[in-house]
């Protein structure tokens, strides 16, 4: 099976799963205990925390370590406003923000307000500002977007929040630990990360904050992570995420992260140019240029996504469809309708380490065939 899933979830990187097993099997006590025990694993926990820290630019006092992606952005979004009662209750986000971030911003009781996108997914700064000179407590803007890979204005982005004093929480679950992350380079006041999709491990995320960013916790009940999320950490899901970080070193421009990265574009714009070329009516999403190096995004009009995934799926390729955590609702994926992109027959092929060209040119047969075979069963289904 060739595996493309990887915006979904990441394979293990070896030495983090060697790590993850070597902690979990010889550092049981909690780090907040007195005895020799404790004093290990909060050693180790602390050391951890640094490098994931001061790998996304920030002090080690400025992380708080999640289960997740999920728990990160909902820890900015709704912990964030939280702690920042005397903004205005409005909450502004692009139209194609992940589910997460859509969902958390509607249960936060404030005023919701969604910023439209051009056909690449480009957020239109134009109405970011509009909708900023109505006052808002936070922005929520994603630096590559899990569906199409568009790669956001975030710098622009943060410049303008900071004209009209808003906060800037930027989801970097597709682009952390593959490309170079840093908190203030973004100029970000919330940065929510997760170890899944670099290799780091399930169960295991980050939600880092810049100096102005006050955050209450949403889980109570101690004083871990100074006091902003309480519950026991997950010592070996937090040493296997810095150890793939140190060792993916996405920060290196000549380091492993930098170098597949390379691969894995030189790989999307094959698929780019060949989908289309394989058969006919098919189209693809997002940007030649500006995009994150692992997504491509291909719809294919008169098929389901659901049966083409099946049908791919049946060939021994591994890919998915439809908007990211929400497949079961039926609905089009948010993103390619706020982009007015086709919608049917939407498959998003997500590139890992391991990919090879051997897979690709094995997809696109795969894809045509299954498309023109589906195809074929409609027609003779009417």
């Amino acid at each position: 099976m060739a595996y493309l899933d990887h915006a979904s979830a990441t394979p293990w990187h070896p030495a983090a799963l060697a790590t993850y097993q070597q902690v979990a099997g010889s550092l049981i006590a909690d780090p907040t205990r007195r005895h020799a025990a404790g004093r290990r694993a909060r050693d180790l926990l602390e050391s951890a925390r640094g490098a994931i820290a001061g790998m996304f630019g920030a002090p080690p006092d400025r992380i708080v370590m999640t289960s997740g992606g999920t728990e990160a952005i909902h820890l900015a979004v709704l912990g964030g406003v939280a702690a920042n009662r005397t903004r205005p209750r409005r909450i502004v986000s692009s139209a194609v923000e992940h589910s997460a971030v859509l969902a958390a911003a509607d249960a936060s009781g404030y005023a919701c307000a969604q910023v439209a996108v051009d056909r690449l997914g480009r957020v239109d700064l134009d109405g970011l500002r509009s909708e900023l000179g109505k006052g808002a407590a936070l922005v929520n803007l994603m630096h590559a977007n899990h569906e199409v890979g568009t790669l956001q204005p975030v710098a622009e982005v943060a410049a303008l929040c900071r004209e009209h004093d808003a906060l800037l929480h930027v989801d970097a679950c597709q682009t952390a630990g593959r490309l170079p992350v840093d908190l203030g380079g973004l100029g970000a006041d919330y940065l929510s990360v997760s170890a899944a999709k670099f290799g780091g491990g399930r169960g295991t995320g980050a939600l880092l904050l810049s100096p102005r960013a006050r955050q209450r916790p949403l889980l109570a009940g101690d004083e871990r992570e100074r006091r902003r999320r309480a519950g026991l950490e997950h010592l070996p899901g937090i040493t296997a995420m810095a150890e793939a970080l140190l060792q993916l070193a996405p920060n290196d421009p000549y380091g492993p992260a930098a170098r597949a990265a390379s691969n894995a574009d030189a790989l999307r714009r094959q698929l780019r140019e060949r989908l289309p070329a394989a058969v006919d009516d098919v189209a693809v999403h997002g940007p030649d240029d500006g995009a994150a190096p692992h997504i491509v995004a291909v719809s294919a009009l008169y098929c389901d996504g659901e049966a083409l995934v099946s049908a791919l799926d049946a060939t021994g390729f591994a890919v998915h469809s439809g908007s990211s955590c929400a497949t079961t609702s039926g609905e089009p994926s948010h993103v390619l309708v706020a982009m007015g992109a086709l919608t049917h027959g939407h498959v998003r092929v997500s590139l890992g380490p391991e990919t090879t060209a051997a897979d690709v040119d094995g997809f696109v047969r795969a894809f045509a065939a299954a498309v023109t075979k589906l195809r074929g069963d409609s027609l003779g289904a009417a």
